[in-house]
């Protein structure tokens, strides 16, 4: 098992010293002003924003403050979770996704 570990944690290194080379003007500000919101939801599902539903702050800090409160929540709820910052081109969009949201935490450790 601690080998799978330990080839999961190469093939995480290699993906982001690929990205670090092939785009070597990649950078990310995880400084950046951010805030972390949660839709609410019923049942564990979002109320839409036909029903009235908006996201409402959780976090008001930097890129680097709300994704790692975000990856503090319960995976069963990420899906409620959304982060808002300024767009940060190619990689950081105004709202980031669940998946973006994840993808940001793993790079992090990287770049």
């Amino acid at each position: 098992m601690a080998r799978d570990e330990h080839n999961e944690a190469v093939e995480h290194h290699d993906e982001a010293e690929t990205l670090k080379m092939d785009k070597t003007d990649v950078h990310i500000n995880f400084d950046a002003p951010a805030t972390l919101r949660k839709w609410p939801s019923i049942k564990n599902e979002r109320v839409s924003a036909a029903d009235g539903g908006r996201p409402y702050l959780i976090v008001d800090g930097t890129l680097d403050d709300c994704i790692r409160q975000f990856m503090a929540k319960p995976v069963s709820q990420h899906h409620l979770y959304e982060i808002h910052t300024a767009p940060q081109q190619p990689l950081v969009s105004v709202v980031l996704s669940v998946e973006q949201i994840i993808e940001l935490a793993r790079l992090r450790e990287f770049l």
